[in-house]
């Protein structure tokens, strides 16, 4: 019997030692997670404040090439035409997945004994596919045809005038001189051979990717990353 005892609060001991480790992993793992949830939560709201810029640009844009020269072109036109072909601006959401990714391949998220965490996590894991399929999707339509267009018409002068005047990074830069007096004027090069309803054309169906992705793809990331912090928030409490 004494023997029989003994063994039997070994195990006991035994298996109160791996319960408290796994818990102790499922916290440090929570706050892990968290951390990232919570950077990759501002980043995206970052972008899409930019592609709500952009989504503005592209709409001026094709008002501009419908109504308006392009020979004398004014201050607004260089600057949306800028935001609107600023290919270098983060306009994508890339999010972070190294701990999602650790969750997933090593088996930790059986640590997450709550059932709406580990669905919440396997939900955000499909979002995060998506938006790169959709990235993916933007990227391509971008290299086909805003690089031969840019090529054409761009105003590099514009663009080096801006980067060397407010020496930040170039989105920045761009508003600042959008909200200054100073006027860079913009030449729109090759004016002959602008064909102005294969541009606007160009640029509405680009304006309708972007779009589509910003109220779908990133705005599925954007839910599911609001209920994993709440959730991760309740069941470890996080501050």
């Amino acid at each position: 019997f004494m023997l029989f005892l003994a063994v039997f609060c070994g195990f006991l001991a035994e298996n109160w030692r791996e319960r408290m480790a796994e818990k102790e992993r499922a916290t440090d793992l929570a706050h892990s997670f968290y951390d990232e949830l919570k950077r990759d939560s501002a980043s995206i709201q970052t972008v899409q404040m930019r592609r709500i810029r952009r989504d503005s640009a592209l709409t001026y844009l094709k008002k501009y090439f419908r109504d308006s020269s392009i020979t004398h072109c004014p201050k607004a036109f260089g600057v949306n035409f800028t935001y609107a072909f600023e290919i270098f601006s983060p306009y994508l959401f890339e999010p972070k997945d190294a701990i999602l990714d650790q969750l997933k391949n090593s088996g930790s998220l059986r640590y997450f004994k709550s059932m709406e965490l580990q669905k919440l996590t396997g939900d955000l894991s499909e979002a995060i596919a998506n938006i790169r399929t959709r990235n993916g999707y933007e990227s391509n339509y971008v290299d086909a045809n805003f690089h031969p267009y840019l090529i054409k018409h761009n105003d590099m002068e514009f663009f080096d005038k801006i980067n060397s005047r407010y020496k930040l990074y170039f989105f920045d830069a761009l508003a600042q001189y959008e909200n200054s007096t100073e006027i860079f004027p913009f030449h729109f090069n090759k004016p002959e051979e602008f064909d102005k309803t294969e541009s606007v054309n160009m640029l509405g169906s680009y304006q309708m990717i972007c779009y589509g992705a910003s109220i779908r793809q990133y705005a599925d990331y954007q839910k599911l990353n609001t209920q994993l912090l709440q959730e991760l928030r309740k069941e470890y409490h996080i501050e």
